[in-house]
C-alpha cells in the first residue's frame, strides 16, 4: 500500500480508503459478517482510512464500525460526517447550526465507541446557516479534543474559501470519477491553492465503471434506481463508453475497476479515493489499482475514450443536484 498526506495537514492515510456506506444502505441487503471481515481485511492489507457518516443506515454504519474496529483503533483513521436530517415525512434536509454540530458529534462518538474523530466532515452545506457558524462549531470540537481535523463535502468554491478562512479545512470530499469530472472546473484548483486534500467518493461510478453491471436491474431499495445515469437510454450509452475502457484495461492487464481507480489516483498525489465495498474480493481488486501505473499516453487515450461530459445524464436527480456545490 502507498500512503498520502491530505493537503498541508499532518494527516497521512492510505492512498486508497474504504467507503463504508454500502455496508448499511443504498446497495442491496446488509451482510454484517462479511462487512466486518472486509473491514479487518482492509487493515491487514494496509488500508488505514475508513469513511462513514451518521446518516448511513441512520447510525447503523457507525455502530458497525464501532464494533469492528474497537480492538484496532490505533491502526486506523476514522472519518465521519454530520448534516443530513430526516424530516417527519421521510424527506431529507440539512442542519448546520453550531448546537447541532455538537450534538451530532457526541452521538457519533458514542456509536463509534471512540473518544476522538480523526476527520469530521460537514456532509452538505446548509444554505440557511452562515458557513462561519457551522465551521466555528466544528472548530470548538477540536478545542474540546473530540475531533482532530475538519472536512467538508460537496461544497462550492466560495464556501470552501470562507470556511477555510474560519478554520483550516483538511479535506474536501466530493464525487470524482471518469464519469463525474465537475471538480476539474474550479474545486481541485481551489483545494490545491488552499492546501486542502481531496477525497473522491464513488470513484467507480457507483459500480458502473467496474464493467460488472450490464443491465439496469437493481433491488427495490437500491440508490441507483433514482440515478439518471442508470435510466434506460442513458444506461446503454454509458455502457458503450465502459466497453471501450474495458479494452484499455485488458491491454494494461488490469480490471476496468482498477483502471478507473488508477486514473483517479493519477490526477494528483493529494487525491485519496474511497471506493466503497462490503466484500473482500472487491476490496482486493480495488487495492490492486495502486500497482497500475498509467503513462501519459495511457491518460490521453482514456481521455479520448471518456472525455469530460461524455457520460449521459446528470449524476443525481434534479432535487439532489440542488444540494451540491453550495
Amino acid at each position: 500500500m502507498e500512503y498520502r498526506r491530505l493537503g498541508k495537514s499532518s494527516l497521512v492515510v492510505s492512498a486508497i480508503g474504504l467507503g463504508c456506506m454500502g455496508m448499511s444502505q443504498s446497495y442491496g441487503p446488509a451482510d454484517e459478517t462479511e462487512s466486518i471481515a472486509t473491514l479487518h481485511h482492509a487493515i491487514d492489507k494496509g488500508i488505514t482510512f475508513f469513511d462513514t457518516a451518521n446518516a448511513y443506515g441512520m447510525g447503523k454504519n457507525e455502530e458497525l464500525l464501532g464494533r469492528a474496529l474497537a480492538n484496532r483503533r490505533n491502526e486506523v483513521v476514522i472519518a465521519t460526517k454530520f448534516g443530513h436530517v430526516q424530516n417527519p415525512d421521510g424527506s431529507f434536509g440539512v442542519n448546520g447550526r453550531a448546537e447541532y454540530v455538537q450534538e451530532q458529534c457526541e452521538a457519533s462518538l458514542r456509536r463509534l465507541k471512540i473518544s476522538t474523530i480523526d476527520l469530521y466532515y460537514q456532509h452538505r452545506v446548509d444554505p440557511s446557516v452562515p458557513i462561519e457558524e457551522t465551521i466555528g462549531g466544528m472548530a470548538r470540537l477540536i478545542e474540546q479534543g473530540k475531533v482532530r481535523y475538519l472536512g467538508m463535502s460537496e461544497a462550492g468554491e466560495n464556501t470552501i474559501r470562507r470556511a477555510h478562512a474560519t478554520y483550516p479545512i483538511t479535506a474536501l470530499q466530493s464525487e470524482y470519477a471518469l464519469w463525474t469530472r465537475d471538480p476539474e472546473d474550479a474545486i481541485l484548483a481551489t483545494c490545491r491553492e488552499l492546501g486542502i486534500g481531496f477525497v473522491p467518493f464513488s470513484p467507480l461510478g457507483r459500480g458502473f465503471l467496474s464493467g460488472q453491471i450490464r443491465k439496469n436491474e437493481f433491488g427495490a431499495k437500491d440508490f441507483r434506481n433514482t440515478s439518471p445515469r442508470f435510466k434506460a437510454g442513458n444506461f446503454e450509452k454509458n455502457l458503450q463508453i465502459v466497453e471501450r475502457l474495458e479494452q484499455i484495461a485488458a491491454e494494461k492487464r488490469c480490471t476496468p475497476a482498477q483502471l478507473a481507480l488508477a486514473w483517479v489516483l493519477a490526477q494528483g498525489d493529494d487525491i485519496v479515493p474511497i471506493p466503497g465495498t462490503k466484500r473482500r474480493k472487491y476490496l482486493d481488486e480495488n487495492i490492486g489499482a495502486v500497482e497500475v501505473k498509467l503513462t501519459e499516453a495511457d491518460l490521453r487515450r482514456i481521455d479520448e475514450v471518456a472525455p469530460r461530459n461524455a457520460f449521459a445524464g446528470p449524476r443525481y436527480s434534479e432535487d439532489q443536484m440542488k444540494r451540491v456545490g453550495l
